[in-house]
């Protein structure tokens, strides 16, 4: 089935971003509020809400981290989210090489997390209770868990060959990840495992998978 698609012409967004956008999010407690991510570094908060109750409305920008902001990230912002359960706390990461866990209040950054590669994507799990963990995927085959609870960024995940471009927790359930990377390869984790990956995904979908990913959880 193919869909067409068009732009609503009752509803626009206030232009903050001097250059491209690379992320947004909306956050899931009200899905009022959005997130957008920069290629120059900027960071801007959106309300959604027609307040008006206008037919016609822009979606304003209540706030951001602009290039004159002492913490803003020096270079392109790839991910930006959400805590998944309250509006107070958003995390960015970006090709400055660092993890930003922002106060929504206070526009500060309460904790800060280095790396050695560039970051490529970051996610925090929408249904965890038990854990506090943010996957992180760098120019590193090693997918790193950075701990917001403990502030260490010390358990690593092996397995992939080259840099992890994309990682998601699963929904439903709160110990799985999965992360893709430029090795041709989706791996699935249980994070609570000491081998840690459950299986391997790639163009041979077979044993020769199997085998591979046998081979480097050994």
């Amino acid at each position: 089935r193919v869909l067409s698609l068009e732009l609503n012409k009752d509803r626009d967004v206030e232009r903050i971003h001097g250059s491209g956008i690379n992320t947004l999010d909306i956050e899931p407690v009200e899905g009022r509020y959005m997130l957008s991510g920069g290629s120059d570094g900027v960071i801007v908060l959106y309300d959604l809400e027609n307040l008006s109750r206008k037919p016609s409305y822009t979606c304003k920008a209540l706030c951001s981290v602009g290039r004159s902001h002492p913490d803003v990230h020096r270079y392109s912002v790839e991910t930006v989210q959400w805590y998944p359960h309250d509006t107070g706390m958003f995390t960015s990461s970006s090709f400055d090489k660092t993890l930003k866990i922002w106060d929504t209040n206070t526009l500060q950054p309460a904790d800060v997390f280095h790396f050695e590669g560039t970051i490529y994507s970051h996610h925090m799990s929408p249904v965890a209770t038990k854990h506090c963990l943010i996957a992180v995927g760098t120019r590193s085959p090693k997918v790193q868990l950075c701990d917001l609870k403990s502030g260490s960024c010390s358990h690593i995940l092996q397995g992939h060959r080259q840099e992890v471009l994309a990682v998601s927790w699963s929904p439903r359930h709160e110990y799985v990840l999965a992360t893709a990377s430029a090795d041709s390869r989706v791996k699935l984790w249980d994070v609570r495992r000491a081998s840690g990956c459950l299986t391997t995904l790639d163009q041979h979908n077979g044993e020769k998978s199997k085998a591979s990913s046998e081979s480097s959880n050994t």
